[in-house]
């Protein structure tokens, strides 16, 4: 948000910057219609629902038409839908939309003196001020919110709102109707959000972002140092939430939305009185944070998919790059300036496809639109023409990134040229209830081609959630066939030498090495338990996977959820079996030694809307090691595992790898020793600890034979209940606690081997 006076100088820049008069021109063009022509105004509440906004015959989510309420078209078979679900599900984008082009008509009408978008984004904030009272504070999911279903959602509709009036108001196009109105607004939803702390939630970044624009409204001191100060605020948030080396604590996906909910807030808390990008005790960790996206983007300049995350999203779409050039801007008033790489990393960006429009709650501005490809500076919303720099700075500086191990976050990532090789060995699989039960999890992107994706997760309310939450989703051992537990896993080796790397870790009684070259990498899985126990390592690669060795496949059968027509492979002689996995041009070599090889199928990738076959290695006993073999030519071979020594030819030459004492030894003639080993006895810290203090504790009965959920409490026998009856064990969503007369829970708990029992 910019002053009068902010405002006036950049409108002076304008006809001298050819990036912003070019948005200017592209802002009067997406904008032409809505000055011609009153938008539908919803009088729905936003609802989320399994089936509203999604096509009943192949499951794709419908087109968002901003201007046609009840008739909703799926892009895959073009059929149109309608009804009250649907309907309801259009409103949620478009409350979040109106908002956004409020904004959007009240920069148009600062920046250019143009009266009807001054009028009009008079009329969006008049009829919600009239009209938001109306809207119902039920049928919640994540806190209370009268337009929404969730809190954060009203946060950031209100925002835009919030941004809009502010910028009538600083130049004077405010009338007095309308500045009531958006006063009304903004007292009405203080309550419902100021009683909703999410604390360390990526959501609270947005809580608080949208207070503060409310105390600056009202001038409200108290409320600006709660949002910018408190212990759940803006300075909190950038401190704890994002960590030593700068990535939020929940991942990439909640790492894009938190910072841009962060800058939001700091935009609005300078105008409280708190500039925090000229603070010197956090201008280094906000630094941190807006370059931490950089060391884990895949070759391909989209982001892993890691833990609750949107599949294949390109980095330079338009939302990510405005809180790079925001930033950056905001950073050239500091006297140290922006950081080494920064604007190199956004001149990478900008050269970079974005790939087609996507939906997100905070960005809507390219929908209902024809996007250019390549995009510019000019195409990106009225918050970065507010701000951005008139032109990116002129030197030449190259983006370059690096191996790394994010410690804080239990990323260990090896790179070289374009191989991009992780693995997750730290946090537990629940972090922030955002995580997967995934550790020991690989990511391999080489050759242009990611071959072995993390799926992330599709909607929050398909049907396969659960499958997309599970191990066998993942490149990450299962023991007995079941999902991970929550627990850490211990990095015990990370090491690079120029075009080699290796990690090394552990999770359970499970160990896994990779290791990787400039062609091949020999990744090792091992399991040492008392008893014998099923180790299972399942490989989701992306294109069509032939086996090569000679046998025959047998229908078998797996309890793995979500999988479906389960085979084992029955190889015709003894030794390595050998997979040529290809996708385009591209060829992968795969060997797999130990174990027996499966195939089965399982949902794809989210963005794929169909079944996908992958591969699965199960091997039993109580000392098991499976060792495969990954080549990007077709000259590299498995010839022999002996003990910790394995052989592999690449063409005519021969490569040893061995695990010695001090690491891990290479040699294809000249002998490299890769260490970096680390103390297996170092206990992981959580970078957040969101857990509350136990208030009730109870026993979980064992039962010997598994009690019939469909049978009430017969078969739970003699157990003492949980009881659940106070305020502090009641997470409000819409109102508060009414007491144990109105709500209260018992709980009978049971357990076996297989399942808990409730």
């Amino acid at each position: 948000m910019l002053t009068a006076d902010e405002l006036s100088h950049r409108r002076t820049e304008m006809p001298g910057a050819a990036d912003l008069a070019g948005g200017v021109t592209a802002m009067e063009h997406r904008l032409a219609r809505l000055l011609e022509e009153a938008p539908p105004m919803p009088v729905a509440k936003a609802m989320l629902s399994v089936d509203g906004g999604i096509c009943p015959d192949d499951a794709t989510a419908l087109v968002f038409d901003p201007w046609s309420p009840r008739d909703h078209r799926c892009p895959t078979c073009n059929q149109t839908w309608s009804g009250d679900r649907h309907h309801s599900a259009w409103a949620r984008w478009q409350h979040l939309w109106l908002a956004e082009r409020a904004g959007d008509l009240a920069a148009l009408a600062v920046l250019t003196d143009d009266d009807r978008a001054r009028q009009r984004a008079g009329d969006i904030l008049a009829w919600y001020g009239e009209h938001y009272a109306e809207f119902p504070n039920v049928d919640n999911v994540l806190g209370p919110a009268q337009v929404f279903f969730s809190t954060y959602l009203e946060s950031i509709w209100l925002e835009n709102l919030m941004a809009a009036g502010f910028l009538l108001a600083e130049t004077g196009k405010l009338d007095q109707a309308t500045n009531d109105a958006v006063s009304t607004i903004a007292d009405q939803a203080a309550t419902i959000i100021g009683e909703y702390d999410e604390r360390l939630s990526n959501r609270q970044t947005w809580n608080n972002a949208a207070l503060l624009s409310i105390a600056v409204w009202f001038e409200d001191e108290e409320l600006a140092h709660r949002c910018i100060e408190g212990p759940t605020g803006l300075i909190a948030h950038l401190l704890h939430g994002f960590g030593a080396e700068g990535l939020w604590y929940e991942g990439e996906n909640y790492h894009f939305f938190a910072l841009q909910g962060l800058l939001r807030g700091a935009g609005w808390a300078r105008h409280a009185g708190v500039d925090i990008f000229m603070e010197p005790d956090l201008t280094e960790p906000i630094c941190r944070a807006l370059l931490a996206a950089r060391e884990t983007a895949l070759p391909d300049l989209t982001f892993p998919a890691r833990k609750d995350a949107r599949y294949g999203l390109a980095l330079s779409q338009p939302m990510f790059l405005e809180s790079w050039e925001i930033a950056l801007a905001r950073l050239e008033r500091v006297p140290a300036g922006a950081p080494p790489g920064l604007s190199a990393w956004l001149k990478a960006l900008h050269r970079h496809p974005a790939g087609k429009a996507e939906l997100f709650d905070s960005y809507l501005h390219e929908v209902g639109r024809a996007t250019p490809e390549p995009r510019t500076r000019s195409d990106l919303s009225w918050r970065a023409l507010l701000e951005m720099l008139p032109a990116l700075p002129a030197e030449e500086d190259e983006h370059v990134v690096q191996s790394v191990f994010l410690e804080s976050h239990g990323l260990a990532l090896l790179r070289s040229d374009d191989r991009y090789l992780s693995m997750e060995c730290g946090a537990p699989g629940a972090v922030g209830g955002h995580g997967h039960p995934d550790r020991l999890n690989l990511t391999l992107h080489a050759a242009g081609v990611h071959w072995l994706p993390d799926p992330g997760t599709g909607s929050y309310v398909a049907s396969d959630l659960s499958y997309y939450r599970s191990t066998v989703a993942h490149n990450a051992p299962l023991v007995d066939g079941r999902s991970q537990v929550p627990g850490p896993a211990q990095c015990l080796a990370f090491d690079t030498n120029g075009a080699f790397g290796w990690i090394r870790a552990s999770f359970a009684a499970v160990r896994r090495t990779v290791v990787a070259g400039p062609n091949h990498l020999v990744d090792v899985v091992e399991s040492d338990a008392e008893d014998d126990h099923l180790l299972e390592i399942p490989w989701h690669f992306q294109g069509d996977v032939e086996v090569t060795s000679p046998g025959s496949w047998a229908a078998a059968a797996l309890d793995h959820t979500g999988t479906k027509d389960h085979q084992r492979f029955e190889p015709d002689e003894p030794g390595p079996v050998k997979v040529l996995v290809r996708h385009g041009e591209s060829v992968l070599s795969v060997q797999f030694d130990g174990g027996t090889l499966w195939r089965m199928q399982g949902p794809g990738l989210p963005t794929e809307g169909k079944s996908r076959e992958f591969l699965l290695v199960r091997a039993s006993g109580r000392h098991v090691r499976c060792t495969v073999l990954v080549g990007w030519h077709d000259d590299v071979e498995l010839t022999e595992v002996s003990g910790d020594t394995i052989h592999v030819r690449v063409g005519d030459g021969m490569v040893t790898h061995q695990a010695v004492a001090e690491g891990w030894v290479f040699d294809d003639g000249g002998r490299l020793t890769l260490g970096g080993l680390r103390s297996a006895r170092t206990e992981y810290q959580p970078l957040v600890t969101r857990d509350r203090p136990i208030v009730v504790q109870a026993t979980a009965s064992w039962r010997s034979v598994p009690p019939n959920i469909e049978d009430g409490l017969v078969g739970f026998g003699d157990i003492t209940p949980l009881h659940l009856d106070h305020a502090d064990q009641y997470r409000r969503a819409e109102h508060d606690y009414a007491g144990p007369d109105e709500f209260s829970v018992q709980a009978f708990p049971a357990w076996d081997h297989d399942g808990f029992y409730l």
